[in-house]
């Protein structure tokens, strides 16, 4: 019979890690006597990170000790004691592939039921001074799990652990694990795995994503790899402040169709020393066979100013293939297309697409200017939008009437089921997304594009210093390949000295986002807008083509990341 060995509870805690504080509370030690089990942890245990770990679903963490002796064997250490993986119940018995999501068990007073496996997070590498952990956890099927605390009751070390509920469909918490962070799921049981009512609600989410996710299109042409050059073909003036380049093959080829929303990434040779590089929507007809971007003269751009004073007819830039993940998605309900300034560009694709096919989907454009004379593509746009026969056109003047704002969206009448695009400034695009989700939009359903830096994702990390500029690593310049991080504007050159890009990033200031650190769980994935890499350890499920999972890679050239 299985048993309950040790109790382990700590609170969280400050803990200084390379240059971070951290507040966790992976650290957890053996407490002796009975200890209340309650709805939401154990008397005396506390986690940091709650977006991460504790709650409801995640109210006590089990670990087994027949994983302890495997570690202990297969990573060579004898330091290893309860606790130490950050579980709050070290158990003999109940191995991962054998428990499944929602089987209940009776410990001393109380009763408990699996919900889901265990969070891969850094932070139990930090916890073992073993980096490579998370993924080991994964790879070698012995995650442990989570209780929730079906009933609350006194348990205490030494208290028999008898199961008193079969989960649904029986599935282990192993196949559970695998199922999301491993390669070749099992469709049959990816399926059954939403129908298990126990598993928590983000792991119900997380699958089915995965099956909501679109097939790749069948026989798309794909985009180049690097940068390609194009010659310019066409440039107009859309507004005193507004310049369209059209774009065609240097070499007379072909060019792939983009999706509507998507940008352009150029290096500009003459307008800098190195080439800088700057993204740009793409604001015309997404399938025309040709590529126009429209960019707004900023008196700070070093490319904007410079396009706009030297650009010409027959000119020639280098340019990545299409990327972007803002694109307008198929459907047949209404879809509402909101820009502020030159954010028109990426809506503006959508609308084109939208006219191309005649569809009759309900659409609302609203666009916010300064006034007429700043206003870019106002004719273009009237006839797209006639061409629709379920169309309506906005256009704020702030000069005249103010920002758009909560009470002018809440009088307008959008439907609540509409699919929104968001694309302006920052805070424009916050105020949107607020005002929409007053009007009752489902926040899921507003999208937004967002060209500079991603909003950094560092659980755990407190106390940080107000974010710098990205600039050079403190210390001795590397002399390896250079990486270019082209949303901060930023190219250094590698070091060893890093154990991969996401340190040498970190160094840098510039934003990162990452979670288990380890090439697990795809938070840190990044495009690769030229150049290659290699894994310093290997992800367990490679990202998609033209990806890196910075947290494990090191470059093997010159290199140019969307990050």
């Amino acid at each position: 019979m299985a048993k309950l060995v040790s109790i382990n509870v700590g609170l969280p805690k400050s803990v200084q890690w390379r240059g971070k504080t951290v507040y966790t509370g992976i650290w957890k030690t053996p407490v002796d006597g009975s200890v209340m089990a309650r709805r939401l942890n154990l008397d005396g245990d506390g986690q940091g990170d709650l977006a991460g770990h504790g709650g409801e679903q995640r109210a006590v963490m089990v670990y087994q000790t027949e994983s302890y002796d495997f570690w202990k064997t297969y990573l060579g250490r004898d330091d290893l004691a309860p606790g130490h993986f950050g579980e709050n119940f070290t158990i003999a018995g109940l191995a991962d592939d054998e428990v499944c999501v929602g089987d209940r068990y009776r410990i001393g007073e109380a009763e408990f039921e699996v919900t889901q496996p265990r969070v891969t997070c850094f932070r139990v590498g930090m916890r073992l001074n073993e980096p490579r952990m998370p993924n080991l956890l994964v790879s070698e099927h012995r995650p442990g799990f989570y209780f929730r605390v079906i009933t609350e009751g006194h348990v205490r070390a030494g208290d028999d652990i008898v199961r008193t509920r079969r989960g649904r469909h029986q599935l282990s918490v192993a196949d559970v694990d695998a199922l999301l962070y491993l390669p070749n799921r099992n469709l049959e049981q990816l399926r059954t795995v939403v129908d298990v009512p126990a598993l928590s609600p983000g792991w119900q989410q997380s699958f089915r994503d995965m099956l909501a996710a679109p097939e790749p299109p069948v026989g798309q042409e794909r985009g180049w790899r690097g940068f390609r050059p194009l010659r310019v073909t066409e440039i107009r003036h859309e507004s005193p402040q507004v310049l369209s380049i059209r774009l065609e093959a240097d070499d007379h080829g072909v060019l792939p169709p983009a999706l509507p929303g998507q940008y352009l990434t150029l290096r500009v040779p003459g307008a800098g020393d190195p080439a800088p590089l700057r993204s740009y929507s793409l604001s015309g007809e997404p399938a025309g066979g040709y590529y126009r971007i429209s960019v707004k003269r900023e008196d700070h751009g070093m490319v904007s100013r410079w396009l706009h004073a030297h650009i010409a007819v027959g000119s020639v830039v280098e340019v990545a293939a299409p990327r972007g993940e803002f694109v307008l998605a198929d459907g047949d309900g209404p879809v509402v297309l909101i820009s502020g300034g030159i954010g028109i560009t990426p809506v503006l694709a959508m609308l084109h697409k939208l006219s191309g096919v005649h569809s009759d989907r309900e659409i609302w454009w609203l666009h916010t200017t300064r006034n007429r004379e700043t206003q870019a593509f106002a004719a273009e746009v009237t006839a797209l939008l006639a061409a629709l026969p379920h169309a309506q056109q906005l256009t704020f003047y702030t000069e005249t009437q103010g920002r758009l704002d909560r009470s002018k969206i809440a009088a307008l009448g959008i439907p609540v089921d509409a699919v929104a695009y968001l694309c302006g400034p920052t805070q424009f695009m916050s105020d949107m997304q607020g005002a929409l989700t007053a009007a009752g939009l489902d926040p899921s359903s507003i999208h937004s594009e967002l060209f500079g830096a991603l909003p950094p994702i560092n659980p755990g990390v407190v106390g940080q210093a107000p974010r710098k500029p990205p600039h050079p690593p403190a210390g001795i310049p590397g002399t390896g390949p250079s990486i270019t991080f082209s949303r901060s504007g930023l190219t250094v050159n590698w070091s060893t000295d890093y154990g991969s890009i996401l340190e040498l990033a970190e160094a840098c200031d510039v934003p990162t986002r990452f979670s288990c650190r380890s090439g697990v769980c795809h938070v840190c994935v990044t495009g690769i807008v030229a150049g290659a890499t290699s894994y310093v350890q290997p992800p367990l499920e490679p990202p998609g083509d033209g990806e890196v999972l910075i947290c494990s890679a090191a470059p093997c050239s010159d290199v140019v990341l969307d990050l």
